[in-house]
């Protein structure tokens, strides 16, 4: 019997730490699945994390545990096929190294991904981007905290997790004014900034006071905001912003939603898709292709510039009584 806890370890620290090199946001994510799917194996099979064998995940229950993510913690078929993927990624590595169990891994490899409907993304638009960055108190300092964030986030379209890494050695103000952070893929990129985003950071820079090595927007005992935090904000200011704009009581505004806002925004004033994908430090030109869907001012261009072919609606004539009464037989 193989136990599982030793080809686990070096899946973690070895594979993906040292010879992948993935994040730690990536590391992160592995992590969480396996620790749900242990904790479910323990349940099924009555046995600690530490005793089972790597025989004991077979299809059988990776499937049972696809299920109960989707039916007992109501998880998205996103983030089922986000878990799958990352048990993927470990049967592959113990393949070569476990011959033994090829049978039982391939039939877990064979395990497919399930088809998920992809919704328009939500973005805000002028009025409600406004509503949002009237909404922090600027007479506290939280609330300068607050606008600057939200005022970068909106202009950069930065990832969260790209947000709360900023130090302040991260902004250059002077000409050429741009923020340079490290994005997903360890890919470093600057993105520019506009003239009233400068005025605020600087302002803010001033009152922050801090060494360059000190993150940008730091919580009140002065460390890292975390993702809960910036998600707690973002909702606290989307809910005083919905009394100017009440449209923002119909969405649901995340980190992630100004960041697509920065890109329809920039979609909507004629830039590039490739340009785009650049400013957000997407892999791929086409993952731009999502804002083109929700755009709908732009595809109203379009309809404008076409030629609209005429529409000829005929009266309405009753049908003959005789006729109405033999059709209804």
């Amino acid at each position: 019997m193989t136990k599982l806890a030793a080809p686990l370890e070096k899946f973690f620290t070895d594979w993906l730490m040292c010879q992948r090199r993935l994040s730690s946001n990536t590391i992160a994510a592995y992590r969480d699945s396996f620790r749900l799917l242990l904790r479910y194996a323990q349940c099924r099979l009555g046995k600690p994390p530490a005793r089972l064998d790597l025989g004991d995940l077979d299809a059988a229950l990776i499937g049972a545990f696809l299920n109960h993510l989707e039916a007992e913690r109501h998880n998205s078929v996103r983030t089922r096929n986000a878990r799958l993927a990352a048990i993927h990624a470990f049967f592959k590595f113990v393949a070569t190294d476990y011959p033994e169990h090829a049978q039982t891994i391939q039939r877990i490899l064979a395990l497919p991904q399930k088809r998920w409907t992809r919704t328009l993304v939500t973005f805000l638009n002028r009025a409600e981007v406004e509503a949002l960055l009237a909404a922090p108190d600027q007479h506290t300092w939280i609330g300068r905290r607050d606008h600057a964030l939200l005022r970068l986030a909106i202009d950069t379209g930065l990832r969260v997790s790209e947000l709360i890494q900023l130090r302040c050695s991260d902004l250059t103000l002077g000409p050429s004014a741009n923020v340079q952070c490290r994005g997903k893929g360890r890919k470093e990129r600057r993105t520019p900034l506009s003239t009233a985003s400068v005025r605020v950071l600087e302002a803010w820079l001033r009152e922050r006071q801090g060494n360059t090595e000190d993150t940008l927007f730091p919580s009140l005992r002065h460390a890292n905001l975390s993702r809960d935090a910036v998600e707690r904000l973002i909702n606290r200011h989307t809910a005083t912003a919905a009394h100017r704009a009440p449209s923002l009581q119909r969405k649901r505004v995340t980190p992630h939603v100004l960041r697509h806002t920065t890109a329809v925004t920039l979609l909507q004033a004629g830039v590039d898709r490739a340009v785009i994908a650049l400013w957000l430090g997407h892999e791929q030109i086409e993952t731009t292709q999502i804002y083109l869907a929700a755009d709908l001012t732009s595809k109203e261009r379009a309809l404008a510039r076409t030629a609209t072919i005429p529409a000829h609606v005929a009266r309405y004539r009753p049908q003959d009584e005789l006729l109405s009464f033999l059709e209804r037989l």
